[in-house]
């Protein structure tokens, strides 16, 4: 599964600290996710991570 960060993030930080093996912080005070595929538990984190985000920022495939 992989994730990722769409133009709606308003850069709470939220979404990398319920999973910072998917998601870290830019120059530009967004959030980003990994480019690469995440399962099991980190997966589950991420998923997480998206059903927090209070902006709903956070898409998967």
């Amino acid at each position: 599964m992989k994730f990722f960060v769409n133009n709606d993030c308003i850069g709470c930080g939220l979404c990398p600290s319920v999973c910072p093996e998917v998601f870290s912080m830019t120059d530009d005070g967004v959030a980003k996710a990994a480019e690469n595929d995440v399962a099991g538990s980190t997966a589950a984190c991420a998923q997480e991570a998206q059903e927090q985000c209070p902006v709903s920022a956070i898409e998967h495939d």
